[in-house]
């Protein structure tokens, strides 16, 4: 059986449960993961190569080494003889170091596009000050060029990368999906009138949006619990807001959790919201896997006419869509949605049933291992 290497610099972050879902749906090839760090558990059973594993001295030197000049030497010092027959990256900037390896070994690279890396502004990659972001500033026509195939989460992320110099023939539009069997309906009796908002606390999030409207939602004299979960910069400035609109008794802040604690406060939510924009730096939503989580369970959800979501929510069928940075219709929305608890029911009803026929897991990992079996035999 051949065999797929996942690589992404960073493996297993807690925000990036998407790329080990979609990885450990792979029957018909062997896989293995490979990145310069672990930020957090691999796969029961899973085989990962990573650079500093340790956090010794010398896993330091081979990831500083690698990070500076994007050289394959330390990979190609941790995999030894393990025979690799096709590197899928995740991210474009990680689709610059996955390169130089697939070139020593001689064997065709993938890379999945999921937003940021085709939304950023060249300036902004500049200002990161990341050598990450900076090696790929400079050298990104190289992955362009030599890359063979570029797998796009949205139609979306497919016309950014096109508009961004990816070569249209390299591209393909190929949702990742979710284990619709794994995650089942919840009840009726679940929901607990709880407005859901998961998310990096980054600008493009919206957060600041969604906690202006809660304001407006609690003016009309609704009752209204917001609970916010995940870390990020703008974790202060969001929690002087609450503080600012007297909105500390609606909104909660709970830090990042595990995944399996998100999903159990999905179940409780009566919608979840995701009022993404357009950040100052070009950043946008390249669909949001935690759309797809929420409708498979029976939740409506609330998103923007941005990026990519309007690909995943029905308007007026399986949630609302609205105007970026339209926070008095958000708030309408909400108010809608909290009223009407039959209406919140048939709407994650719908959702889950669109979820399900459009990015099952199942069958769009049968799409990718198709993808594959096209680059490794031609």
């Amino acid at each position: 059986m051949k065999t797929v290497g996942i690589f992404r610099n960073q493996l297993f972050k807690g925000s990036e449960v998407f790329i080990k879902q979609q990885a450990e749906a792979i029957t018909q090839y062997n896989k293995c993961y490979i990145g310069r760090r672990a930020l957090g558990d691999k796969p029961d059973g899973a085989v990962a190569y990573v650079l500093n594993h340790r956090g010794d001295l010398q896993g330091t030197v081979a990831e500083m080494v690698n990070a500076l000049t994007t050289s394959a030497i330390p990979y190609q010092n941790v995999l030894g003889n393990h025979c690799l027959d096709l590197i899928h990256a995740h991210f474009a900037i990680d689709g610059l170091y996955a390169l130089a390896l697939a070139q020593k070994k001689n064997i065709p690279m993938v890379t999945t596009l999921h937003g940021f890396d085709v939304t950023v502004s060249n300036k902004d990659l500049l200002k990161s000050r990341s050598p990450a972001w900076i090696n790929y500033l400079f050298r990104q026509q190289r992955v362009k060029d030599l890359g063979d195939k570029f797998i796009c989460v949205s139609d979306f992320i497919a016309q950014q990368a096109i508009k961004h110099g990816f070569p249209e023939h390299k591209i393909v539009q190929h949702y990742i999906g979710i284990d619709v069997e794994k995650y089942q309906p919840r009840e009726q009796k679940d929901d607990q009138g709880i407005i859901l908002h998961v998310a990096r606390l980054v600008e493009k999030k919206g957060t600041t949006v969604l906690i202006n409207a809660i304001k407006h939602v609690k003016a009309k004299g609704i009752e209204t619990k917001l609970i916010v979960i995940g870390e990020g910069p703008l974790l202060a400035k969001l929690k002087a807001q609450v503080i600012a609109l007297s909105l500390e008794e609606n909104v909660t802040f709970t830090g990042a959790l595990s995944h399996s604690d998100v999903m159990s406060w999905m179940r409780k939510a009566s919608m979840l919201v995701l009022p993404s924009i357009t950040a100052k730096t070009g950043d946008a939503e390249g669909l949001g896997m935690v759309l797809l989580e929420a409708a498979v369970s029976g939740v409506p959800v609330i998103g923007t006419h941005h990026g990519g979501i309007p690909e995943a929510i029905i308007d007026e069928h399986t949630g609302f869509l609205v105007t970026e940075r339209d926070e008095k219709t958000l708030a309408d929305r909400i108010s809608y949605l909290l009223s009407n608890e039959q209406k919140r029911f048939e709407m994650g009803k719908n959702a889950r049933e669109y979820i399900s026929e459009k990015f099952n897991l199942s069958k769009q990992t049968l799409k990718l291992e198709k993808i594959y079996q096209e680059l490794i035999h031609g």
